[in-house]
């Protein structure tokens, strides 16, 4: 049995908001506020979600732990980003859910002690509240707020609790 989560429209307003700090500015000014946080904070894990970010991230020589894309910018397909990583994971996970093999996966990369790149067919953006609740406490989740800049969200209990809630607001109508 599979369950799936789905995003329901009150949840899809809500998550517009960003779940942490935004980071705003050109991409350069951004990857030097993430390195300054990352130098700062010494995270257990640094997450990033989304193609986007994950390229900025790379060209400037700050490797993510976990990186999860799905070859898409915008919706635009891109070519694969070269990121290197020690594991490569390929899932499905339809736009709108959070499916048990993408949840899976997500575990499975914070549990992994290398570089870990999950490249899902579907879309990534709801993976992100996956990646809040599975990483360790203190870890640094990064992905993109479209048209604006990138949220950086450290993870606490407090972050996961609200997060929990929001995952446990999603709709799991159907066992596939």
């Amino acid at each position: 049995m599979i369950y799936i989560h789905h995003l329901t429209p009150q949840l899809r307003k809500q998550l517009k908001k960003p779940l942490g700090t935004l980071l705003r500015g050109s991409t350069k000014d951004i990857m030097v506020m993430v390195g300054t946080l990352i130098e700062r904070e010494k995270p257990a894990k640094v997450i990033t979600v989304g193609d986007r970010v994950t390229k900025d991230l790379y060209r400037h020589h700050l490797l993510p732990d976990v990186c999860i894309v799905d070859n898409r910018i915008m919706r635009k397909e891109i070519p694969p980003i070269p990121a290197f990583a020690d594991e490569v994971m390929e899932i499905k996970n339809p736009p709108g859910t959070i499916t048990d093999e993408a949840w899976s996966a997500i575990e499975r990369a914070m549990e992994n002690a290398q570089q870990t790149k999950i490249v899902v067919d579907g879309e990534e953006d709801l993976l992100t509240l996956a990646a809040i609740l599975t990483a360790p406490e203190t870890s640094l989740v990064l992905y993109g707020q479209p048209h604006e800049g990138v949220v950086a969200v450290k993870v606490t209990i407090e972050m996961k609790r609200k997060v929990r809630k929001i995952v446990d607001a999603m709709k799991m109508p159907r066992k596939t």
